[in-house]
């Protein structure tokens, strides 16, 4: 998502700034009823102007924005350095897993070769 603040991808949607305006009344009439047109058509769009309109000051709808994106931030910040951290640990884990394969295939060939060559015995047992 490379702009943050515009969190709708269509074109034809409502932008922050048509939804601002609308608020303060500062659209012309053709634009107004095309807003009203999509409100009536989107249960979204409607939702999301009615609970704009219940902020007390404008003002605050740019705070509450940038805490918001702030938090999210945040959290997804948190999320990616878990799967990281996570990640790690199982390379290390396939690294330590491959070596301990490798070491038991190398002792493997390594007694076989002898036995083969008779430079190992086995033991007999007596009874």
């Amino acid at each position: 998502m490379a702009d943050i603040k515009n969190i709708l991808q269509e074109e034809d949607a409502l932008n922050e700034k048509q939804m601002m305006q609308y608020l303060h009344g500062n659209l012309p009439e053709d634009e107004l009823h095309a807003i009203e047109k999509q409100m009536a058509d989107s249960d979204f769009i409607n939702d999301g102007i009615e609970g704009l309109q219940k902020f007390k000051k404008p003002q605050q709808i740019d705070e509450y924005v940038t805490q918001l994106n702030h938090q999210l931030q945040k959290q997804t910040g948190l999320k990616k350095r878990r799967k990281e951290k996570r990640r790690l640990k199982k390379d290390e884990w396939i690294t330590i897993t491959i070596i301990v394969v490798l070491l038991i295939s190398m002792l493997g060939y390594f007694v076989i070769s002898k036995l083969r060559n008779g430079h190992l015995v086995p033991v007999e047992q007596t009874r």
